[in-house]
């Protein structure tokens, strides 16, 4: 399909900075593909009213860890150059793939000192070489530290890596730690949040407790590929970068039973969705599943799992956008966020959500 069918005009005031307090007082656009009333505004906090007892909703889990890095290039017969890295992947203990600029003046064999941007790290200098370079500056580092030493070496000198919409507007700040992270957050990964689940609270928990809504969880640690462009004119020539995922075999067996008794299964966060998704058989059945996943969803895809997504306002022409348009109809879809942009919804990762319900025709 064309890329450009996935286009659409937004207002730069639109695009919100920081989250709505509290956070499930964020407005939420319900949609209904085929329905007289498709769409109806709402807040988070409604969500129970649209639930059923016995409906289960998947949360991913990941933590988002500080990846962005700050850093001196050193090469022998040159001066020190200043770069900056997206930890996007671990590949092992000592080593991440990552996201460098300025990504063509990086060669294989140089040597970056991170941790210059005002925060020190105890054990001293946080160093890395670069060990491979690819395209779009990917570049692989090994570092000096590995294991729990470099997760904390990172923890302490790197910065919460904000969206480049956010980022391009204000620095990031100690709020953000907190704010760019969901409640639940626990399996230490991603460098980027599953933004769905930011507008939940332990009191909307509580009252979906009460009406009887199961609650599981995933992980899958979303990667810095997520903010890339599609450059390509046609989705056929687009690459997904892969991202790290693990459905256990308890979470697999409960959603199962969730369908096999008739309940729903809601995604939380399109993360959560793409992550299941790879974990289905062709059946629907959910398997215990773990690895890299690069799956690509856009019009014309048959959704095997997920009954309901909740998910947040996506950019233009990219691959969210069209995996929303897949699950409940680009018409339908282009036609919510018109409706979005003219009621004043708030854009992107720290703005407001939608609850989409498939469209199956």
């Amino acid at each position: 399909m064309r890329i450009d069918l996935f286009d659409f005009e937004l207002p730069e005031e639109r695009i919100a900075l920081r989250p709505a307090t509290p956070r499930e007082e964020a407005r939420l656009l319900v949609v209904r593909p085929g329905q007289p009333d498709r769409f109806a505004d709402r807040k988070v906090g409604d969500l129970p009213d649209f639930l059923e007892p016995g409906d289960a909703l998947v949360f991913n889990d990941t933590r988002v860890i500080p990846a962005q890095l700050e850093g001196i290039r050193h090469r022998e017969g040159a001066g020190g150059q200043q770069v900056s890295a997206t930890l996007h992947m671990r590949v092992a203990a000592d080593r991440w793939k990552a996201f460098a600029r300025p990504g063509k003046r990086i060669k294989v064999g140089d040597r970056i000192s991170f941790g210059h941007s005002g925060r020190v790290c105890l054990l001293g200098t946080l160093d890395a070489t670069v060990e491979e370079k690819g395209e779009n500056g990917e570049v692989t580092l090994r570092f000096d530290f590995f294991g729990p030493t470099l997760d904390e070496a990172i923890a302490t000198v790197g910065h919460i890596p904000l969206p480049p919409y956010i980022a391009s507007k204000r620095e990031d700040d100690e709020a953000d730690r907190r704010d760019y992270q969901t409640i639940y957050a626990r399996e230490e990964g991603a460098v980027a949040a599953p933004t769905a689940g930011l507008h939940f609270t332990e009191a909307l928990f509580e009252r979906l407790d009460r009406k009887g809504v199961e609650r599981h969880f995933v992980t899958l640690h979303v990667g810095a590929g997520t903010f890339l462009p599609v450059k390509a004119d046609d989705t056929d020539d687009h690459v997904m970068h892969e991202e790290l995922g693990y459905v256990s075999k308890q979470t697999a067996e409960a959603l199962n039973a969730v369908r096999a008794r008739g309940g729903r299964i809601v995604c939380v966060g399109t993360t959560s969705l793409r992550l299941l998704e790879s974990a289905a058989r062709e059946d629907g059945t959910i398997e215990p599943w773990s690895g890299a996943t690069g799956i690509f969803i856009t019009p014309g895809y048959r959704f095997r799992t997920a009954d309901v997504l909740m998910t947040n306002f996506h950019l233009p022409k990219s691959t969210l956008f069209m995996l929303v348009s897949a699950f409940s109809g680009l018409d339908t879809m282009r036609a919510a966020y018109a409706h979005a942009i003219d009621t004043g919804y708030r854009f992107y990762s720290y703005g407001d959500a939608s609850l989409l319900f498939r469209n199956d025709q």
